[in-house]
């Protein structure tokens, strides 16, 4: 899968020390709120930056089930973790033929639940549809699908997903919203809009439709910045807390793990961030009390994607 490639050799490579010999940066969980799964990496198309390369053949990771997920939640409770939320990511989740049972079973727990979709083909299959419209009549209010809307603009969205992605996902987001589910939206800053552009774009699209989601509320319209390992990022030292004026408890993997299957494994495995699934050096153990251990911030997404945020560590 991805590797990082020259604009960061020599860096990133020993959990302890950065490529200058100063500590780095570690991550406790101090605060767990989200259990992810992710329900495999197989999806219905494929984009062009993909960060976990889930295309129609790509089964790198396999559909896990709902008594896979079960088996953790009783985990999550045996811990105490005070978890909020169990979320499902791909991949498209609503390919796995087990979604609409593995979100009941963690409602049924009196978890919240968020899915990322597409919102295309897969999730509009009848079955699928009624399994939602179930979920969300027995659960009110605790069932969010957070869509890919890459842009607010269809050309620009089709530019990652392909001719004619716009339209498919927008009927999808309108038939969640003429059946009252709750949505959220996951879109992109790689064309360079600032972030007040791209916010007032949304609210104009979610204004046109008729969705009621705020576009100024970061938690309802999620803005991710590219994730390019060729470009050269600093490595995050344990003195880099105090230049930022930022804590670690911050940083997503203080408040999240994600449980993923890989092809050809009897037991599933504990990652310590859903944005590095292939990497083995985020892989914490197959339980979650195994999870519990610090994360060492060793990877160019740990600081260019969820530590420094076009920040600077230079003093």
């Amino acid at each position: 899968m991805k590797d990082t490639v020259s604009a960061n050799i020599g860096k990133f490579e020993d959990p302890k020390w950065t490529a200058k010999g100063e500590e780095r940066a570690t991550v406790s969980l101090t605060n767990p709120q989200t259990l992810w799964f992710n329900t495999g990496t197989l999806c219905n198309i494929t984009c062009v930056n993909c960060y976990i390369e889930s295309s129609p053949t790509n089964d790198a990771l396999v559909y896990i089930t709902a008594d896979e997920v079960r088996d953790y939640v009783d985990q999550l409770e045996d811990r105490a973790w005070g978890v909020r939320e169990i979320a499902f990511t791909g991949g498209e989740p609503f390919m796995n033929p087990q979604m609409i049972d593995m979100a009941r079973a963690s409602l049924e727990r009196g978890y919240e639940v968020l899915i990322l979709t597409n919102a295309m083909r897969p999730m509009m299959r009848k079955t699928v549809q009624a399994g939602l419209v179930e979920l969300n009549a027995d659960f009110p209010g605790k069932l969010t699908l957070r869509i890919s809307v890459d842009h607010f603009r269809a050309d620009l969205h089709d530019e990652e997903r392909g001719a004619g992605a716009f339209d498919k996902t927008l009927a999808g987001m309108k038939w969640l919203r003429d059946n009252g589910l709750k949505m959220a939206v996951a879109g992109r800053t790689v064309w360079g809009d600032t972030d007040a552009e791209s916010r007032q774009g949304y609210a104009g699209f979610y204004a046109q439709h008729g969705f009621a989601i705020d576009a100024f509320d970061p938690a309802e319209t999620v803005l991710f910045p590219e994730m390019d390992e060729r470009i050269e990022v600093p490595e995050i030292t344990t003195a880099c807390w105090g230049i930022l004026g930022k804590s670690p408890d911050s940083v997503m993997c203080s408040s999240s793990r994600m449980v993923v299957k890989r092809k050809g494994e009897e037991k599933l495995a504990v990652l310590a961030c859903t944005l590095l699934p292939y990497a083995p050096e985020f892989e914490l153990g197959q339980t979650l009390a195994e999870a519990e251990r610090d994360v060492a911030l060793n990877h160019p997404h740990c600081a260019k994607f969820c530590v420094l945020g076009g920040a600077s560590c230079s003093a």
